[in-house]
């Protein structure tokens, strides 16, 4: 999302505030919600549709793979045309994405109306996070309206496990694809009646090369992930697909600093609680990603469980997330983003930790503590991600590195879903039961706690935020003149 701060006039039309951030965090419900509600449909679809587990891994990741590679552009295409306008358009093609995913007739259909969906996405959670920037101008005022922006994001997305296992178990799977029709209905006829157009006084030019080469970099690296095991990891065509995807990186590298408003601007890199939130971002949302598809997996086909009962599973993760997220937004705006950050990365690692012992008759109790504990971790690291992001930054670069941190969430949950799979399955295949095939996963979930843990100690020290000054102050020397 490249956002910058608009200087245009005052609308005509009274502004509510706090009406445009409730419409903006519709759009944020239903997209964060339909990355996690599918996972709990995931043994539903396989059955109806006579689908793989690279086919379910594809299910995920088409989607969170486009959303990833295609935010930042949806963010300058929004900046040129019309915040309103681009929100409403990808409101209406996630709305048709969603009708179309729900008449899926085979697996590769289905895979292919996501792509559709989460080009809708792109020009949604950016766009309307930019909608929010411009609104908020006091600087308090968009600090409490990111927090509860990043607390509907942990809520929504713990939510959907169980929406989506009750949609399953009473209607069916394509129901699950049906509940953003109203959503999506409201929100645009809401924004057509209350949040008054914009544009950004100069908008970013596209960088068309710099587009290609992300999408290059991650879609390389995930395809190479999921399809690994099936195509022998040591055959031309899975090294080819690694070698390209380093090969786009060191592309960007190199063409980006010599480029005007550069898609991803490496300056950015330079402040370390910037670094530090890509990276908290991409563990935390791996983490997240991965313990949603296996877990659908081992409830439904290990335990047995139906749909609905294993959202009902899941759902003491719902409420450790819906009341650790508002909490952490708070802790935020008071004590900063070490607090939550350290609290985020411990209740990873532990919750992951006794996952590690995971088996198909593991403890009843057992696990609805590994579920809580992983709830209060998720909910604890939402806010501070884009906080520790923006921390420090120029104004007018506030939604770029909002952007980079909501594309690394996506980078992370892409990830995760294609770690867990192919780690999974790995194993799976060799001999071990599904439970003991997980716990390969769980033992790498457990470090990116570990990393989360320390980059949260690490990116609110003194020497951390006088890097943040640095890279802000580079960054204001090469903002062009308005």
């Amino acid at each position: 999302m490249n956002a910058t701060i608009d200087a245009s006039p005052t609308p005509a039309r009274p502004l509510r505030p706090n009406l445009v951030l409730a419409i903006c965090c519709l759009s944020l419900l239903m997209v964060s919600m339909d990355a996690t509600i599918v996972n709990v449909a995931l043994p539903s679809i396989r059955r109806d549709l006579v689908a793989s587990i690279p086919d379910l891994q594809w299910v995920i990741d088409a989607y969170t793979l486009v959303v990833a590679s295609l935010l930042m552009l949806a963010g300058s295409m929004a900046d040129r045309y019309g915040r309103r306008r681009i929100f409403q358009a990808g409101m209406s093609l996630f709305m048709l994405g969603s009708l179309l995913c729900s008449l899926a007739a085979d697996i590769h259909s289905l895979i292919a109306f996501r792509v559709v969906q989460a080009l809708g996405a792109t020009m949604l959670n950016p766009v309307a996070m930019s909608i929010i920037a411009n609104t908020f101008v006091e600087p308090k005022a968009r600090a409490r309206a990111i927090g509860f922006w990043g607390a509907v994001a942990g809520i929504s997305m713990a939510l959907g496990p169980l929406v989506g296992g009750a949609l399953t178990q009473s209607i069916g799977w394509r129901s699950i694809f049906w509940i953003n029709l109203p959503i999506g209905a409201a929100a645009i006829a809401l924004a057509a009646v209350y949040i008054p157009e914009s544009k950004a006084p100069r908008a970013r030019r596209v960088d068309p090369i710099g587009q290609v080469l992300v999408f290059t970099a991650l879609a390389s690296l995930i395809y190479a992930v999921i399809e690994g095991p099936r195509m022998q990891w040591d055959s031309a065509a899975i090294i080819g697909l690694f070698a390209t995807s380093l090969a786009a990186v060191i592309a960007l590298l190199i063409y980006e600093p010599r480029r005007v408003d550069a898609l991803i601007d490496p300056r950015f890199f330079r402040s370390l609680p910037f670094s530090s939130a890509a990276v908290i971002a991409i563990c935390s949302f791996a983490a997240f990603g991965g313990f949603l598809f296996l877990n659908a997996l081992y409830l439904q086909q290990v335990r047995g469980l139906s749909a609905f009962h294993s959202g009902l599973y899941t759902l003491p993760l719902a409420l450790a997330t819906l009341i650790c997220s508002p909490l952490s937004g708070r802790l935020v705006g008071s004590y900063g983003t070490r607090p939550s950050l350290l609290i985020a990365g411990a209740a990873i690692a532990l919750s992951a930790f006794m996952l590690t012992h995971l088996h198909a008759d593991s403890d009843f109790w057992t696990l609805m503590l590994a579920y809580v504990i992983f709830g209060i971790g998720f909910g604890a690291v939402n806010a501070p991600i884009t906080t520790t992001a923006v921390s420090g930054m120029p104004k007018a670069q506030a939604g770029v590195a909002a952007a980079i941190a909501s594309t690394s969430r996506q980078v992370g949950a892409s990830l995760g879903v294609a770690l867990a799979g192919t780690i999974a399955g790995t194993q799976a295949a060799a001999g071990s039961s599904f439970a003991e095939a997980t716990h390969a996963f769980w033992w790498c979930i457990t470090g990116a706690g570990i990393v989360v843990f320390a980059l949260g100690l690490f990116s609110t020290s003194g020497w951390a935020r006088e890097s943040a000054r640095r890279a802000a102050h580079l960054l204001e020397e090469a903002t062009p003149a308005k």
